[in-house]
């Protein structure tokens, strides 16, 4: 079963664009899913995203993993026609064009169902399938923006602040995988498939934890707090005597009461405030002033050595030059290499979690353009001349 991957059997069609969508892909076929991804025969935007080695990009190493490439113009009717016999015989779609684009290619769930009851209809986009927002354009940014993110980080006196990477949009893709599997599952017992409609907005809306109902119970707006937090303190970053940070966290009340005795200022524990989290946010001045000296003193290694020691919560804030040196990270084999064709060995994440029976697998690293057309259009009776025909005409 471990050579099969947890996911053997299930057939992907990875239709869509950039991150959200097609990261939920990787992951499923990280995990033993045929993953066959289609793009315009100009490419997929997020192969000349970021940074590249001679030309190659490097995300994409990443992002097409494991994935069979193919190229195929939708908007010609040759390749509605094949998109069609590649979902008949496919599990999950994954799309993420804005809501009425695949039903003017006459590619809509409707169409496709027709030939495929059981098929999965993932659909990721940045406002969903209804509302007035619904035909926005639908990048992360808006997402962070619009969910409330960028509004409760930064510092109080700052602007908002949005991340420097794709929050929205990997939080996204975690959130498509659980419902395309959550389909699939709902699918082995009714045996019909369904649309997941997935708005880039709400799931990192959902993860910004109590907002809605603390705003409708107590008409609290959260604002922006550095590094603090309101439900608990000592939580800050703080610098070490070599020029280092360090993060440390409160959550517990044992916790905190065993950081204070550390830096020397046990008489705090006795104080009524310092008894509830939400309280010692209140005096979080007076307790990052205490943690922040006794820290200040010492060095990076110096002070994860004497939290560990006493049972405390502490963590060095790493740049990725720290991660891949890291000996948690070696053990557990968080960072991989892959052999790629183009570029030799590279590094990247390795799977998300660890599976005692059925692993996940890299097998291969994002191929080149067009690099499975053959495999996968021979498959659907096209050959090798017919396939020439097709590409002269910019169908694939």
């Amino acid at each position: 079963m471990a050579e099969y991957g947890a996911l053997g059997g299930i057939k992907v069609i990875d239709a869509a664009n950039l991150f959200a969508g097609p990261l939920a892909a990787t992951i499923l076929g990280d995990f033993g899913a045929e993953v066959i991804k289609v793009e315009h025969p100009r490419g997929d935007p997020s192969r000349t995203h970021g940074h590249a080695k001679d030309g190659v990009g490097l995300w994409w190493k990443m992002l097409g993993r494991n994935k069979k490439c193919v190229t195929l113009n939708l908007g010609k009717p040759e390749g509605q026609e094949i998109f069609k016999r590649l979902a008949a015989e496919a599990d999950v779609v994954i799309e993420s064009f804005r809501p009425g684009t695949f039903e003017r290619w006459n590619l809509g769930y409707e169409e496709l169902k027709a030939d495929n009851p059981g098929l999965v209809f993932a659909r990721v986009t940045g406002f969903g399938q209804y509302g007035p927002y619904k035909n926005r354009p639908g990048f992360g940014t808006l997402a962070e923006s619009m969910s409330g993110f960028a509004h409760v980080t930064g510092q109080p006196d700052g602007p908002p602040t949005l991340p420097p990477f794709g929050l929205a949009d990997g939080i996204a893709a975690l959130a498509a995988v659980c419902a395309v599997l959550t389909a699939l599952r709902a699918r082995d017992a009714t045996r019909h498939g369904q649309i997941v409609d997935l708005a880039i907005f709400e799931p990192i809306f959902t993860v910004l934890g109590p907002q809605p109902i603390v705003y409708d119970q107590l008409g609290i707006v959260q604002q922006r707090s550095g590094n603090r937090s309101v439900n608990n303190a000592p939580r800050n970053a703080y610098e070490t005597k070599d020029g280092h940070w360090v993060a440390i966290s409160t959550s517990a009340q044992n916790i905190a009461e065993r950081v204070m005795r550390l830096v020397g200022r046990p008489e705090f524990i006795d104080e009524p405030w310092f008894q509830k989290g939400s309280e010692r946010a209140k005096h979080a001045d007076e307790l990052d002033e205490a943690v922040g000296t006794w820290i200040s003193d010492r060095t990076r290694d110096e002070v994860v050595e004497a939290f560990d020691e006493a049972g405390a919560a502490v963590a060095p804030i790493y740049s990725i030059a720290d991660i891949v040196e890291d000996p948690q990270y070696k053990a557990l084999e968080t960072i991989t290499t892959v052999e790629d064709p183009e570029l030799g060995p590279i590094k990247m994440q390795n799977v998300l979690f660890r599976l005692s029976e059925t692993p996940g697998e890299i097998k291969w690293s994002g191929p080149t353009l067009g690099e499975h057309n053959e495999e996968v259009y021979s498959s659907l009776g096209i050959d090798g001349e017919r396939l020439k025909e097709l590409v002269g005409a910019g169908v694939v």
